[in-house]
C-alpha cells in the first residue's frame, strides 16, 4: 500500500469527544467478545458479504451441529456448507473454513487461537493474513474483540462516517481507512470510539437520510445539511 497522504484532521479529538458524549462506549472497560478467538475469527469470515442475522444463523447452526472445532475439522465441505448456508458464499467459506482450522491445527498442534493473545501485535496480523479468505478487516475485528489487541476495523458505518467528515477522499479504500485510524486515533480510544462510530452511524448518521439535527457533532461534519432540511 502507498503512503497515505492524508493529514491527520485537526478536529479528531473533538469529534472522538462529542461522540463519547452521544454513546458513552469509550468509559466502559474493552470487554473480549469471546473465550475462545477461534469462535470469532469464524463468525468474522460468515459475516462477508451478509448482515449480522443470517452471520449469527449460520453460526449457531453449525456449532449446533459442531460443538467443538475438531470435530467440524472432520466433517466434509458439503455438511459445513449445509450449516452455514444462511450466511451465504456457503461453499466458498466452508472450504476456507476447513483450510483456516487445518493451518491453526498445524501451527498450535490444536483449533485454538488463545495463543495469540500473547504475541505481539504485528506478528498477529502477520499471521491471521496467512489464513485463506480472511482480510485487513477480518483481522482488525478478532484484534480488536477477540484478542485484546490495538487495532481499527473499517465497517460500512465507519467508511460512511470517514468520507462525511471527509477525511478522506470518496475513493479511499477501507484498508486504507483503516491504516490511518490507527495511526491519527490513540490506542486507548480504537475500542470505544470504533464502537461509537457505528453506533452513531445505525442511530443518528444513517446511509440514506442521515440525523444531522439530532448529532451534537454536526458543527464539525461538513455534510452537515447536505441532506436537505435538517431531520
Amino acid at each position: 500500500m502507498a503512503k497515505s497522504s492524508f493529514p491527520r484532521p485537526a478536529a479528531i479529538d473533538e469529534v472522538f469527544d462529542g461522540l463519547e458524549k452521544m454513546w458513552g462506549n469509550e468509559s466502559a472497560p474493552p470487554d473480549l467478545a469471546h473465550e475462545e478467538p477461534l469462535d470469532g475469527l469464524v463468525l468474522t469470515l460468515l459475516s462477508q458479504n451478509t448482515n449480522d442475522r443470517n452471520r449469527d444463523r449460520a453460526f449457531d447452526a453449525l456449532k449446533a451441529r459442531f460443538p467443538e472445532w475438531n470435530a467440524a475439522a472432520g466433517a466434509s465441505s458439503e455438511d459445513i456448507a449445509e450449516c452455514i448456508r444462511p450466511a451465504g458464499l456457503a461453499k466458498t467459506k466452508s472450504e476456507r473454513l476447513l483450510r483456516i482450522l487445518d493451518t491453526i491445527r498445524k501451527t498450535f498442534g490444536t483449533y485454538s487461537l488463545k495463543e495469540l493473545r500473547g504475541w505481539e501485535g504485528t506478528k498477529v496480523r502477520e499471521y491471521l493474513s496467512s489464513l485463506p479468505g480472511i482480510g485487513a478487516k477480518t483481522i482488525a475485528c478478532v484484534m480488536l474483540f477477540d484478542l485484546g489487541k490495538p487495532a481499527f476495523p473499517v465497517d460500512t458505518h465507519i467508511a460512511r462516517f470517514c468520507r462525511r467528515m471527509e477525511w478522506v477522499s470518496e475513493k479511499t479504500a477501507p484498508e486504507e481507512m483503516q491504516v490511518l485510524l490507527e495511526k491519527w486515533v490513540p490506542r486507548e480510544r480504537f475500542y470505544g470510539g470504533h464502537i461509537n462510530i457505528i453506533e452513531h452511524g445505525r442511530g443518528v448518521c444513517g446511509a440514506r437520510k442521515p440525523a444531522c439535527g439530532k448529532c451534537r457533532i454536526s458543527g464539525l461534519c461538513p455534510y452537515n445539511g447536505k441532506n436537505g432540511p435538517l431531520s
